[in-house]
């Protein structure tokens, strides 16, 4: 399998599932603005994860062209991370209905770290395959840096929520803001 078939696929999983978290908005049955207002828990939910799906596919699509090849260890590790984002839809759809429950909260932070530390398992297979690069190592050391991070915040909100719902989900909006700094950029010749 090729680099080009592994990002199609890969793509394929990452439309679907935006597209399930977006069909889990559905429209208030009155047609006022309290109805639409009781529905802010899901929308908010729905635009965090969406901000995050989107963060993990543009991660995702610069990681792939770092690989020199696609052989079975990165498809299953794909895989893996595959699986922990075909489960945001659902987490954020149990987030959004059952705010402020500490228990839901807790499963998106464990399956958003979980997620995390499978594009840990990921880079570090491309960092293996791109060893003798020093320039290319660095880099990605660099954003596994900031991708263990992601995973330890991630992770300990599943304990903070039993104590604040409030501010394991602050927690949650932390991590946009940290891909949100700006990068030092390895030039594009080297992906």
């Amino acid at each position: 399998m090729g680099k080009g078939r592994i990002e199609a696929f890969s793509d394929g999983v990452i439309a679907i599932i935006v597209t399930i978290m977006v069909l889990e908005l559905l429209p208030p049955r009155e047609p006022t603005l309290p109805a639409l207002r009781q529905l802010t828990p899901v929308f908010l939910s729905y635009l965090l994860s969406f901000v995050i799906v989107a963060i993990m596919w543009v991660n995702h699509h610069h990681l792939l062209h770092s690989l020199r090849e696609v052989n079975a260890r990165v498809m299953w590790l794909n895989i893996n991370l595959l699986f922990w984002m075909s489960l945001i839809p659902f987490v954020t759809a149990w987030l959004g209905q059952t705010h402020p429950a500490p228990i839901p909260v807790a499963i998106y932070g464990l399956d958003l770290g979980f997620g995390a530390f499978g594009f840990g398992l990921l880079r570090m297979e491309v960092v293996r395959q791109v060893r003798s690069h020093s320039e290319l190592v660095a880099h990605h050391r660099r954003l596994q840096l900031k991708n263990s991070i992601s995973a330890f915040i991630y992770l300990s909100s599943a304990a903070v929520a039993f104590h604040s719902v409030y501010a394991a989900e602050a927690m949650f909006t932390l991590i946009p803001l940290i891909y949100f700094v700006p990068e030092r950029h390895v030039s594009d010749g080297l992906f």
